[in-house]
Order: C-alpha cells, then sequence, then structure tokens
C-alpha cells in the first residue's frame, strides 16, 4: 500500500538518475495502488476552528486522483501539491459527496477529523467527479460486505468445530471400544473430516495472508526506513536552502535600500527637472512680456513725435473754442434781446389790438350814425 503523507525514497534508492523526482501516482503505482480517475481542481479544508469558512489547501488547481489497492481492496483520493500530501482520505460507504454550487463539492472525512471541498473549473467535472465518487462508495460497500461474510463463514466454521468435537470426545467415552465407535461414530466423524478439511484450508489461507502481510510490513519497514533517510536528507537539505535564503534575503535587502536611495535620488532629480521646466516656462513669459513693452514703448516713441503738432492743433482748436465762446455770448445776448424785443412787440400788439377793437366798436358807431343820417337825407329829399 502506499505511503501518502510522507517524501519519497532517495533517487538513489528508487534507482532513478540523480536529480529525478517520481510523482506520488507512480510511487502507488509500485506499492500496489492504481489510479482509477484523475482530475483538477483547487482544494480546500473546513476551518477546524470556526468549522464554517473554508482554507485553501492549495494556491492553485492540482491533480486529484482516485486510487485502488487491490491488496486491501480499498479506495483513497489522493492529491499531491508539490511534496505535500493534501488530500489522503479512505473511502467509505457512508460517506456522501454533496454538491453545494455548480462548480464546489464536499465530502466529510471522520478519520481525518476535517471536511474537503473541491472547485472545479467546471459543472462537468464536478459531475463526473460525483459520480466515481458514488461508483466507488458502492464498491467500497460491495467490498465490506464481502469481507464481513468472510468473517463470518471462518467464525461458523471455528464454532461447528467447537461444538462437534466434544460430542465426538463424549461419543467414544460412552461407547468404549473402537469398534462400537466405527459402528455407532462413522457419519460424525464423516463431517469432522470435512470441518477440519475446511479449517485447514482456511488455516493455509490465513497463513498465506500472514506472510504476505508480513511481506507487505517488511516492505512498509523498508519504504519507512527509506523515507527516514530521505527525511534526514531533507532536513539537511532545508538547512542548507535555509543558509541560502538568509544569504539571498540579505542580498534583497541590501538590493531594497540601493533601490530606496536611486528612487529617493531619482524623486530629487525630477523635482529638479519640474523646477527647470518652471523656471523656462517663467522665463518665455518674461520674454514675451518684453517684448510687448518694447512693441509699446516704440508707439509711444511714434505717439511722442506728433504730440508737439497736436499740441498746436489742440492750442488751434483752443482759440477757435474760445472765439466759439465768444460768439456764443454775443449770440446770446442778441436772443435775450430779440426775446425782450419780442415781448414787446406782444405787448404793443396786444395794446394795439385793443386799441384796433376800441377804433372799430367807435367806427361801427359812426357809420350807423352815418346810415341814419343818410335814411334821414333819403327822407327829406322824398318830401319835397
Amino acid at each position: 500500500m502506499c505511503e501518502v503523507g510522507t517524501r519519497p525514497p532517495p533517487a538513489a534508492e528508487r534507482g532513478e538518475p540523480p536529480g529525478g523526482a517520481a510523482a506520488p501516482a507512480e510511487r502507488c503505482r509500485d506499492m500496489g495502488e492504481q489510479p482509477i480517475f484523475t482530475t483538477r481542481a483547487h482544494v480546500f479544508q473546513i476551518d477546524p476552528s470556526t468549522k464554517k469558512n473554508w482554507v485553501p489547501a492549495s494556491k492553485q488547481a492540482v491533480t486529484v486522483s482516485y486510487f485502488y489497492d487491490s491488496t486491501r481492496n480499498s479506495y483513497r483520493i489522493i492529491s499531491v501539491d508539490g511534496a505535500k500530501v493534501i488530500i489522503n482520505s479512505t473511502i467509505t460507504p457512508n460517506m456522501t459527496f454533496t454538491k453545494t454550487s455548480q462548480k464546489f463539492g464536499q465530502w466529510a472525512d471522520s478519520r481525518a477529523n476535517t471536511v474537503f471541498g473541491l472547485g472545479f473549473p467546471s459543472e462537468q467535472q464536478l459531475t463526473k467527479f460525483a459520480e466515481k465518487f458514488q461508483e466507488v462508495k458502492e464498491a467500497a460497500k460491495l467490498a465490506r460486505d464481502r469481507s464481513q461474510e468472510k468473517i463470518e463463514t471462518s467464525s461458523n466454521h471455528s464454532q461447528e468445530s467447537g461444538r462437534e468435537t466434544p460430542s465426538s470426545t463424549r461419543a467414544s467415552s460412552v461407547n468404549g471400544t473402537d469398534d462400537e465407535k466405527a459402528s455407532h461414530g462413522g457419519p460424525a466423524e464423516t463431517h469432522l473430516k470435512s470441518e477440519n478439511d475446511k479449517l485447514k484450508i482456511a488455516l493455509a489461507q490465513s497463513s498465506s495472508n500472514v506472510k504476505k502481510w508480513e511481506t507487505e510490513l517488511q516492505t512498509l519497514r523498508e519504504s519507512n526506513a527509506r523515507l527516514t533517510t530521505a527525511l534526514q536528507e531533507s532536513a539537511a537539505s532545508i538547512e542548507h536552502w535555509k543558509k541560502q535564503f538568509s544569504a539571498c534575503k540579505e542580498e534583497n535587502d541590501q538590493l531594497r535600500s540601493k533601490i530606496e536611495e536611486l528612487e529617493e535620488q531619482c524623486n530629487e532629480i525630477n523635482k529638479e527637472k519640474e523646477r527647470n521646466a518652471q523656471l523656462s516656462r517663467r522665463l518665455q513669459e518674461l520674454e514675451t512680456e518684453l517684448q510687448d513693452k518694447e512693441l509699446e514703448l516704440e508707439e509711444l516713441r511714434k505717439q511722442g513725435e506728433i504730440i508737439p503738432q497736436l499740441m498746436s492743433e489742440c492750442e488751434s482748436v483752443s482759440q477757435q473754442l474760445q472765439d466759439a465762446e465768444n460768439k456764443n455770448k454775443d449770440l446770446e445776448e442778441k436772443v435775450r434781446t430779440l426775446r425782450t424785443e419780442v415781448e414787446e412787440s406782444k405787448h404793443r400788439q396786444t395794446n394795439l389790438k385793443t386799441e384796433l377793437k376800441n377804433f372799430l366798436d367807435v367806427l361801427d358807431g359812426k357809420i350807423d350814425e352815418l346810415h341814419d343820417f343818410r335814411q334821414g337825407l333819403s327822407k327829406l329829399g322824398v318830401d319835397n
């Protein structure tokens, strides 16, 4: 039977070239176990403290295989991550594989006192693994029933032999003579012989099984010895790798410190570059402002050249403005005079209108008098 959970023997003892390593499946085949189904999945175990949360047993998807041990007629699920065994579960008839989601399933192992969980890449792989689990479970149940039948048969044979032997002894003591034994105990003796033959066969099988178990025990002892040697070599290798790891760690720390120093220098250089870029931008801005100021100065110079002409024009315009103001004052004075004259003319016109009305009234009176006088004259002429 394959010893899972220990490191393999050294390459030299396995007959492999130095530096090679046989896979766990190969070791199991060498010891009598054969893989009957293999897949890949992420392995989890239930948290022993909370019994609720899942703890990853592998960092990535690993090989998970069903193994059949022909010598013991047993089935196991085995998975190895590098040199570490993460699943070693013997299938029993009372185990149950449960699908908890489309890609995840679990089963409880009371011997290992844990619950294993497998995460598959697809639902089809989960279904195949569950079907194989059911097949293996039924096969384990059948193997257990056969084993119990063999034990019960062997036990019944032993009990029958124990019951028949005292009766034959009592028969011999009662009958007292060999002739009487032959005449009265013939069928019982034949039955006892057949039972003894069966017991001899069972004993021979038991002896064969004992030898086989002794051979297997010796093989296991040799395997354990090789594994012990391999463990010692592994321990020495671990110490060697620990020293190398410490040296690498120190070198890594030194490189990290150098990297940090270089990063600081790079940061300073970047800051200087940024300051230089800011100064360059400021210099360009100042140059642009200087050009603008030079243009303004040139404009002012041009304007300064025409200032005297503008001054003379301004004086001429001022004189003209003064003359216009004087003329305006004269015109205002004339306007006031004209207004006064207009007011006086209006007053005179009003007086004239009044006098004309009075005259017209007087004239109307005189006309009436002349009319009357004419009428009088006309009357006088008629009378004459």
